[in-house]
């Protein structure tokens, strides 16, 4: 299930969720100071692909607090914003609500993605 799922959400938007990750940090690794948050972005991309049957945990510093407060001005807000939207229009309809929900997860790291890990979800 997690498979189909992650397929029809490539089709029905991550696709654009995931290009935006990608060309922020694209953005980002032109200076050498941004490299870093350049390469966060790449691993934050994978959540934008295949979000199903992964977990954002949130675990952060003081380092990670003064990045995302420069991340939010400079990227975060047009981050989250698209998937913010993005996941109001999949709510409209029943059948969407979990792709919606997929895009406020996504938002919601967009607004804060350092000090935040991925990670896959086993089920038994």
């Amino acid at each position: 299930m997690r498979i189909l799922g992650n397929i029809l959400w490539i089709i029905c938007g991550g696709f654009i969720s995931w290009f935006s990750w990608i060309i922020a940090g694209c953005f980002w690794c032109i200076t050498i100071v941004g490299i870093p948050v350049g390469f966060q972005c790449f691993k934050l991309a994978s959540i934008s692909l295949n979000p199903f049957g992964k977990e954002v945990e949130s675990d952060g510093g003081c380092v990670s607090f003064v990045l995302n407060v420069i991340w939010f001005f400079v990227s975060g807000i047009e981050l989250a914003l698209i998937n913010f939207i993005l996941g109001c229009l999949f709510c409209i309809t029943i059948v969407g609500i979990p792709f919606g929900k997929q895009f406020f997860k996504i938002a919601k790291v967009s607004l804060m993605p350092f000090g935040t890990t991925v990670r896959r979800v086993h089920f038994a």
